[in-house]
């Protein structure tokens, strides 16, 4: 792991093979701990089918590959100057308010049914947005990469960086843990359609808590 970072720390020598590496240290470690909170809290209050938990999970790994993309190519046309927004707690900000957009989304839906393909179109999107924000959390892998792409000196290289360690931190365990966690929503459920809303609100008020809790960090 230590040479790794090390061989972040040296952009003009990173290869994009060094920066999915970065990514896949990432996500086996530090992204499982810090995104298993909001996004199992998310599954377990969605309450959806099975096939619904796998979508929320591609949407949520998507959202963590856009985020790293568009970090990358911001990150090759402005420098430093973005590593110093993030280290300002931007990013704490960012997953406090859509942390707390997820909860009020749990609380409308709980509140009044939608129609199923509405509910269906929009239900998705917490699950993107959680993944985009999520990824904005400072660490140094992160650091690592905007230093690398920084040190591209080219937007099509940023995009290439973001991508390759996007790819590398969308190797995680919540690809297994996500779905397991709906599931167990779903058992819960079963045959016990008084505590569905018990539980949705629950899940509401944990995410809205945690939102609470970032947007104070970032102050």
């Amino acid at each position: 792991m230590g040479e790794l970072l090390n061989l972040a720390m040296l952009p003009q020598q990173t290869s994009l093979f060094g920066v999915w590496l970065l990514g896949v240290s990432l996500g086996l470690t530090a992204c499982t701990a810090t995104c298993l909170p909001f996004m199992g809290t998310w599954m377990l209050g969605r309450g959806g089918s099975q096939m619904q938990a796998l979508r929320d999970t591609a949407l949520f790994v998507s959202g963590r590959i856009l985020a790293y993309t568009l970090l990358g190519a911001i990150a090759a046309g402005a420098g430093t100057w973005l590593a110093q927004v993030m280290r300002g707690g931007t990013g704490n900000f960012v997953i406090g308010a859509a942390s707390i957009a997820a909860g009020i989304w749990l609380l409308r839906s709980a509140g009044k049914h939608a129609p199923c393909s509405a509910a269906r179109s929009a239900g998705g999107t917490p699950a993107l947005v959680l993944g985009f924000s999520l990824s904005l959390t400072p660490c140094a892998p992160l650091a690592s990469l905007l230093a690398v792409c920084a040190a591209a000196g080219s937007v099509g290289w940023g995009v290439a960086n973001g991508v390759a360690f996007g790819l590398g931190a969308a190797l995680t365990p919540l690809l297994i843990l996500l779905p397991l966690i709906s599931l167990l929503g779903k058992n819960l459920r079963e045959d016990r359609a008084w505590i569905t809303r018990w539980v949705r609100w629950g899940a509401a008020v944990v995410l809205i808590v945690l939102g609470l809790r970032r947007i104070l960090l970032a102050l």
